[in-house]
């Protein structure tokens, strides 16, 4: 019975392909960029609702390790099952390796990264809403795009684009992994308050977990060279930088000692 269900959604997903879905990927990119620039600008004035922001304004406040379990696995499960469904351009070596840094990701954010939050700020119902609805919506486009329309020639993974790349993808989710493991470690047990953080790239900036993420899209996108992947990176830098600069400006506000050299997301230039 099982079976035969993913033999009907496979057969649904392969009847979906075409120029028609091509080109609506495309402009699903487009409205990608769009969104993260409409937010970017929106987050200047109406602070994201998350964290240490959390209000009830924004609906019921649910626990948030299940509530980062739920809103991050469609990011995991949407390219799994498309992959799951692909053909010759899944089985292609360069896009299951592609695809396997896309999962990976989104397997660290969805399964591990919960485990380890210490007593985490309960999450808006609105924000759990709005992270489930994009990552199902990014989940569908990374993972149609490299299982079924991104084609890649001889060599890909030897190229300097996809070296780069890969290496940017590799040092960014280093980077934010570190800067998470500083921010879960600012107190000890049984300490209350918010501290500065301080080592890794916290000392040049002050989202450098939004840094990490950042790099690391970007240099997805370099190592994929699709649009999809660009959308997506440069929908992170919109929204990420703005998060970084609420913190930036709180922390400013909440310590009178800190560091004022220190920049808001990008070392050195912001």
């Amino acid at each position: 019975m099982g079976s035969a269900g993913d033999a009907g959604v496979c057969a649904l997903w392969r009847w979906a392909e075409g120029p028609e879905e091509r080109r609506l990927l495309e402009l699903f990119s487009y409205g990608l960029m769009a969104l993260g620039a409409v937010s970017s600008l929106l987050l200047r004035f109406i602070p994201m609702p998350y964290g240490r922001y959390s209000s009830r304004r924004f609906g019921w406040l649910l626990p948030a390790r299940p509530a980062w379990v739920v809103q991050e696995l469609p990011s995991l499960l949407v390219p799994l099952g498309l992959a799951v469904c692909g053909g010759a351009v899944a089985a292609a070596r360069p896009n299951r390796v592609l695809l396997g840094c896309f999962l990976l990701h989104y397997a660290h954010r969805a399964l591990i990264f919960p485990l380890l939050i210490r007593e985490g700020k309960p999450t808006p119902f609105f924000t759990f809403v709005l992270a489930l609805l994009f990552c199902a919506f990014n989940g569908y486009l990374q993972g149609r795009s490299l299982t079924t329309y991104a084609t890649y020639p001889a060599g890909w993974l030897g190229g300097s684009r996809f070296i780069t790349g890969f290496l940017g993808w590799l040092i960014g989710m280093a980077i934010n992994i570190h800067s998470d493991h500083i921010l879960r470690n600012l107190r000890k047990p049984g300490e209350t308050g918010y501290k500065i953080p301080r080592g890794g790239m916290f000392e040049y900036v002050s989202g450098a977990n939004f840094f990490g993420e950042i790099l690391e899209w970007f240099g997805f996108a370099l190592a994929c060279c699709t649009i999809e992947s660009f959308a997506f990176a440069l929908c992170t830098l919109f929204i990420l930088s703005s998060r970084a600069r609420q913190h930036h400006k709180w922390y400013l506000e909440k310590f009178e000692d800190y560091p004022k050299d220190r920049k808001i997301v990008i070392p050195f230039l912001y």
